[in-house]
């Protein structure tokens, strides 16, 4: 896109919690810009903003857009600025990783009646994460309690003291901190901008340290570079709904956020991305869309070289050859075709055959490779059934392209509980998923709460076994198998062991019985469940010389397994998971009361950002409906990180009731 170049193009990730007013003041941008012709409303379901079927149902953002604000800064030189709206609602976390992760800057909302929530501290981190500059946004100063002192004071205690405010506001009156003149906080906070301008350079620390006034150009390539090197993190004040604050954050956005020249993009091997047109081409896909119209659309980020349609690019990830035919940027729902696009834009490639997110699409004869967005693991699982039988082709294609639209939904299928699991970050993210299949493939699916993978396996040594002898005219089956099964200690490798002297069993036989072996593993004497960590060692037999067999073998290692099983004090293992919670201090009392009633073992408690974290073991079936539990609780501020920690005995009283259960079931398939 020739008629701005790189220098004055600005990609700016907008991040915050739920709530905040980051759509609304997106929306204001785009109706001052005039890429809007009428200024939308979340809340009336008119914003430009969230435009999809879901937000607008919801009043909230789901997805992660690009949109474009053409402005010019106070000197008259033209500028692009790329802004990237972001849900804060933390189902949908894995859109703020993405835009962070291909983004030059991070612009922060805060709510100035709410002040700090738990999504700003996931800003901030995603922000360090990815090493980007930022600065922070406090609107909403048109709301009943807003104070933006209060604010700032919560911002120094959460963020430190190189978040200092650039524009300040006594009630709803925005002040240009370097332009003004008072006294006070707004003097204490000139003073602070200054020195972090004049601390970027020797030479105009000591132009400042001798007295003499630095220059307006001096003042912003100091304060651009300390932001740039995020030393210091700008403070704006506004308000989105009256357009207080807005022409002075544009000004200071195109002025001092860096461009896609000052921050070099390196590689997976840490080596720098050239961003010059004439270097070699290489791009990033950071996400991937279902459009109605076109088909599947792949945004990607230029970090090096130019593009042009009916260009052959090579998929290092993939190592594979794609053809990229038209392609256009986005501005919300709308699509500019393109002719040209180079290092610093975020465009919208259409039907990609081999490509997909986190791919790294570079020149042909080119191997660069851009480090993949690392996504966090769901914490949501539910089992999908068709209500309409008949309808599973058209199930598997309508979560395929639910995962490719939002890639922290994950499908499975489960190959000991023999269920297809849908899982996600949260209910909400789920629901809009089942919802979307629903409208676009026409398929109604019912979420239900899954089966836990328990297992089995035994806590003493068992003899077992098993002479399988039959005769019904002909050639009959005999093969018998003694044998002892044992717990299998850490470290062992060996679970078979074959004893067998003097040819009890023929040497032929072995591979038999070691698969019925495998076979009877599958279903446990308990409640027949997969058993694990177990020793099986065969130790005597006898065999026919005209009746034996392979089958005759392998029912026989079965059903003597199943034998020993039973005498070897077997017992019912569930799966353990570690949870890491974060909420806040009020809110300790209520969680680990909980957690205690799902069976959990509180491991340690520790603070970071204004928050607790507890580290605590749960059992997995006691944390199918924790998402919205710990929402309840905490009233949306509470999260959580689930990963598996290792298998544990069930408690007696518990495990009572999976067998009764696992009975009751295998009474109903034989029934």
């Amino acid at each position: 896109m020739k008629d701005i170049p790189i220098a004055q193009v600005r990609n700016v990730a907008l991040l915050g919690h739920t709530g905040s007013g980051k759509t609304t003041l997106l929306d204001a941008l785009l109706f001052r810009s005039g890429a809007s012709d009428r200024r939308g409303s979340p809340e009336a379901g008119t914003s430009m903003a969230d435009w999809t079927d879901e937000e607008r149902e919801r009043k909230i953002s789901v997805w992660a857009k690009p949109f474009e604000v053409r402005c010019t800064s106070a000197e008259g030189v033209p500028h692009r600025l790329v802004i990237i709206d972001t849900p804060g609602y933390a189902d949908f976390i894995g859109q703020p990783m993405a835009a962070a992760a291909v983004a030059d800057a991070g612009l922060l909302v805060v709510d100035a009646a709410a002040g700090i929530q738990v999504g700003t501290h996931r800003a901030w981190r995603l922000c360090e994460k990815h090493g980007i500059p930022r600065a922070i946004l406090i609107n909403g100063l048109d709301r009943e309690n807003a104070d933006f002192n209060t604010t700032v004071e919560a911002v120094i205690r959460s963020f430190g003291m190189r978040c200092v405010p650039m524009t300040a506001a006594q009630g709803a009156t925005v002040t240009d901190v370097l332009a003004s003149d008072g006294a006070g906080p707004l003097a204490e906070w000139k003073n602070r901008l200054m020195e972090a301008a004049a601390e970027s350079e020797d030479q105009l620390l000591e132009k400042f340290l001798g007295g003499e006034a630095l220059s307006s150009a001096e003042i912003t390539k100091g304060l651009r570079s300390s932001i740039l090197a995020a030393k210091l993190v700008p403070i704006f004040a506004v308000s989105a709904k009256t357009d207080a604050g807005l022409p002075e954050l544009v000004e200071y956005l195109v002025r001092l956020v860096p461009s896609p020249l000052d921050r070099i993009a390196k590689d997976a091997s840490g080596n720098p991305l050239n961003p010059v047109p004439d270097a070699p081409f290489v791009a990033f896909i950071w996400r991937s869309i279902m459009d109605p119209f076109v088909g599947q659309l792949s945004l990607a980020r230029i970090y090096g070289g130019t593009l042009r349609p009916d260009m052959e690019v090579f998929n290092a990830t993939r190592q594979q050859k794609e053809r990229i035919g038209a392609f256009f940027i986005l501005n919300g729902k709308k699509q500019e075709t393109v002719q040209e696009a180079h290092a610093g834009d975020i465009i919208a490639i259409p039907k990609l055959k081999q490509t997909g997110l986190n791919d790294t699409l570079c020149a042909v004869g080119q191997t660069i490779r851009c480090p993949p967005i690392v996504l966090p693991n769901p914490v949501v699982t539910y089992a999908v059934f068709c209500k309409t039988q008949g309808d599973e082709d058209k199930l598997s294609i309508g979560l395929r392209r639910a995962a490719e639209d939002d890639p922290t939904l994950r499908v499975e299928r489960n190959t000991e509980t023999h269920e297809l699991t849908l899982s996600g970050m949260g209910e909400t993210q789920l629901q809009i998923a089942v919802e979307n299949m629903r409208k676009h493939n026409r398929i109604e699916v019912e979420l239900r709460t899954p089966k836990v993978a328990y297992k089995e396996t035994v806590t003493a040594r068992g003899e077992g076994h098993y002479k399988h002898k039959k005769q019904s005219g002909g050639r009959g089956q005999y093969g018998e198998v003694y044998l002892r099964v044992e717990p299998r200690l850490p470290g062992d490798e060996e679970w078979f062991v074959d004893a067998i002297v003097g040819g009890a069993i023929p040497n032929n036989f072995i591979p038999a019985v070691q698969k019925g072996l495998i076979e009877g593993m599958q279903r446990g004497a308990v409640a027949g469940y997969p058993v694990v960590n177990v020793k099986i060692t065969v130790y005597d037999g006898s065999y026919h010389e005209v009746d034996s067999s392979e089958v005759a073998f392998k029912i026989a290692a079965a059903r003597a397994l199943r034998d020993a099983l039973s005498k070897a004090k077997p017992v019912l293992l569930e799966p353990i998971l570690k949870v890491t919670i974060t909420v806040p201090e009020a809110c300790m009392g209520d969680v680990t009361g909980d957690l205690n009633h799902r069976r959990g073992r509180i491991l340690g408690m520790d603070a970071h950002d204004g928050m607790q974290i507890i580290i605590a073991e749960v059992p997995q079936a006691e944390m199918f409906s924790y998402s919205s539990q710990l929402r309840s609780m905490t009233g949306g501020r509470g999260s959580f990180e689930l990963e598996f920690s290792r298998m544990e005995t069930v408690p007696s009283n518990i495990a009572q009731r999976i067998i009764a259960e696992a009975q009751k079931n295998k009474g109903e398939e034989e029934d």
